[in-house]
């Protein structure tokens, strides 16, 4: 009987132990899921699930704003209490700044209980200084990060990214936290993706050389963006705009648990003798 408990307890693992066994290393969160609208309950139970692996929850959009409030201040609440951080999507900043109205949208940010704002020119054109939206971001313990890259112009271009780099620069000596590359919902004639979804990791390698891994986070909202990122760079690129029912997939492919990364050698686990 002795000799059974014992194998027993030999045998009992967590699932963390076992990830471990197969020579998956530890792993920083480094994906940030978007909500473009999930009703509480559904956001409660994907942070039960995956907190753990979200590095930021973005509340996605201007959805938040036209949902009832109590859902809204219920969301934040429940990612704080996993001890995820939350940021508003940027669209909602450049119809603040746009209409004149950016003291307002940051005191009900604040007031709500996001922990970051994100900022950008998708779609409109800034009008303000780094330095004036930086401050007054500080002033009521907003975060920011910047989004590099237009909603509507297409994939980037040479010229485009020189222009980027540049701005990000600006951002970043401002004091902004990270940097978003756009790629929309669609990672199709946007950011580094062309019309036909295909991936240019030349443009993105410019970014990194630029700023490193650590102030970048690469929009990937659908599973052959996700893929391509971490193929080309490993698993210690972050990714943002992945929707929630997608986390565990994305996580296990940086992982190179999924069977189109595991002959990956950026990402296959390597298990010591």
């Amino acid at each position: 009987m002795k000799a059974v408990e014992e194998i027993g307890s030999r045998n009992k693992l967590t699932t963390r132990d076992y990830v471990r066994l197969l020579g998956v290393p530890d792993i920083a969160p480094l994906t940030s899921p978007f909500d473009p609208g999930y009703d509480p309950a559904t956001l409660e139970s994907h942070l039960e699930q995956s907190s753990h692996l979200f590095s930021l929850l973005k509340v996605s959009m201007a959805c938040w704003m036209v949902a009832n409030e109590t859902s809204t201040r219920r969301k934040v609440a429940a990612a704080e209490s996993y001890g995820v951080p939350t940021v508003t999507g940027g669209g909602p900043f450049e119809v603040a700044a746009a209409q004149g109205v950016l003291p307002a949208y940051l005191d009900l940010c604040a007031d709500i209980g996001f922990t970051r704002i994100e900022c950008g020119e998708g779609f409109t054109d800034l009008n303000l200084k780094v330095h004036d939206v930086m401050s007054m971001a500080s002033e009521r313990c907003l975060e920011v990060q910047f989004e590099l890259g237009k909603k509507h112009t297409g994939a980037f271009t040479e010229q485009t990214v020189e222009k980027l780099i540049a701005q990000g620069k600006r951002w970043l000596d401002g004091g902004a936290c990270q940097l978003v590359i756009e790629a929309r919902e669609s990672a199709c004639g946007v950011g580094l993706f062309d019309l036909s979804g295909e991936f240019n990791p030349q443009f993105a390698d410019r970014f990194v050389d630029a700023f490193g891994f650590s102030p970048l986070m690469f929009e990937a909202p659908t599973k052959p963006s996700q893929f391509a990122l971490l193929s080309h760079f490993g698993r210690e690129v972050h990714l943002c705009n992945v929707r929630l029912e997608e986390v565990l997939r994305v996580e296990i492919y940086r992982r190179g648990l999924h069977s189109d990364a595991f002959g990956n050698a950026k990402l296959r686990p390597t298990r010591r003798s």
